[in-house]
């Protein structure tokens, strides 16, 4: 099929040679192209790479600048193991046809028919229903999958056009429904599958977003990054949804002397943070409340730096296994490394060093008892979290002491986390 890119579609109808799986990736840029979320676009494309084409189905950039579409496009273009073609959602406005071309588009593969419809705007554009009425009144066209980003009504959520909207789409392809065998969508920051109009809607939007809760009954928590993947099965379109893990991408980590400068970098960028962060409270302590909230500013910059590199060396577990993994280095900490250390240090006249590591000990055997009640996510009660600022120690529960059990720093300092 030649180069891997994104392909800049020129006619409104495109005949596709053996072709005959489609991987649908659903908004992975909407919330930025950081490196961050893009790691999960980059696990997305490998993922789709294993079929024939990939289809993103809308949201490719934050913000429809030439500079952001460059930006997708050379990345994509990088990572693909495809031909990538894409249709317009809300957030790719602008200059998106200077870089992808036709907002409506029909692509007709051996097997099956892709339609993609612009709906940006909550609404079907005229043009976009006279070529799928064209398209579907084709002999040759047998099994046809309807795209567009923003979903029809339906079970699940209230975000999608109107019923009005969805009445002049089954009004296109009405007389050719029994050859429309899905509807396909984006936009919403998850994943759900529903009936419209008696045919399969299958709503995608795990390519990249952060995910998040839809209703009561789809919640972030139950729902991973993913992309669907079409594919003939005994003369029958089907579709399957393949779960991200979150160890999704990897090239840079095959590097070496890649790996090794990340790490650097990484450590580098989290001791900027931390010296920020200590020079924010010296400066608060003098009241000098503008200079402390540059700092604390230039502090988070120098954390979201860090999150950029580590993500492209991080392996994490799945996340429902992830608070256990936590826990060896919390007990090895305080049971081994930190008494060690805080042994040699009073042995060898470093009073200070023996206190620090003698207190960071203490709350790290907290850390793992609380990691402990945290494995099972779902059944963890502790409500708020208190850390003395004076030496990091941790406490939960209703009550807390007046002074801090090891550095003895007032309850009045202690920082909270959760609760009301």
């Amino acid at each position: 099929m030649g180069k891997n890119r994104i392909v800049k579609v020129q006619d409104p109808v495109v005949r596709l040679e053996n072709v005959h799986s489609m991987g649908v990736i659903g908004d992975p840029g909407c919330e930025g192209l950081g490196t961050y979320n893009m790691k999960v676009y980059a696990g997305a494309l490998e993922e789709s790479g294993r079929d024939d084409i990939t289809l993103i189905v809308g949201d490719l950039v934050p913000a429809g600048t030439g500079r952001h579409y460059r930006m997708m496009r050379d990345l994509t273009e990088a990572l693909a193991g495809n031909d990538v073609y894409a249709l317009r959602g809300n957030h790719d406005t602008g200059a998106y046809s200077e870089y992808f071309g036709a907002k409506n588009y029909a692509l007709l593969a051996d097997d099956f028919t892709v339609i993609a419809l612009d709906n940006a705007a909550r609404s079907f554009e005229e043009e976009g229903l006279a070529l799928l009425k064209q398209v579907l009144a084709r002999p040759e066209v047998r099994r046809a999958v309807i795209a567009f980003h923003i979903p029809v009504p339906n079970h699940f959520i209230q975000n999608c056009v109107s019923e009005e909207e969805f009445a002049r789409l089954r009004a296109a392809y009405g007389p050719w429904r029994e050859k429309v065998k899905y509807l396909l969508c984006g936009h919403v920051h998850s994943r759900f599958t529903d009936q419209a109009d008696g045919i399969p809607l299958i709503c995608t939007g795990g390519g990249g977003a952060m995910i998040e809760d839809v209703s009561k009954d789809i919640r972030a928590c139950d729902v991973e990054h993913h992309i669907v993947h079409f594919h003939m099965e005994e003369g029958t379109l089907k579709y399957r949804i393949t779960d991200l893990p979150e160890d999704c991408y990897g090239r840079e980590r095959a590097d070496g002397l890649l790996r090794q400068k990340l790490e650097e970098t990484v450590q580098g960028e989290l001791l900027a943070h931390f010296r920020y962060l200590m020079f924010a409270d010296r400066a608060e302590r003098r009241g000098l409340d503008r200079i402390a909230a540059l700092f604390r500013a230039l502090a988070a910059s120098e954390y979201y730096h860090a999150r950029s590199f580590y993500s492209v060396l991080d392996r994490p577990a799945p996340f429902a296994e992830s608070v256990q993994t936590y826990i060896p280095g919390e007990a090895f900490e305080y049971q081994y490394l930190y008494r060690m250390i805080a042994e040699y240090a009073g042995e060898h006249g470093s009073p200070l060093a023996e206190q620090a590591y003698t207190g960071a000990a203490m709350a790290e055997k907290v850390h793992m008892a609380l990691l402990r009640q945290a494995a099972d996510m779902e059944n963890f009660a502790e409500d708020r979290i208190y850390v003395c600022p004076v030496c990091g120690y941790v406490m939960a529960g209703d009550s807390v002491p007046d002074r801090c059990p090891v550095c003895g720093g007032p309850k009045k300092q202690y920082e909270v986390f959760g609760g009301a």
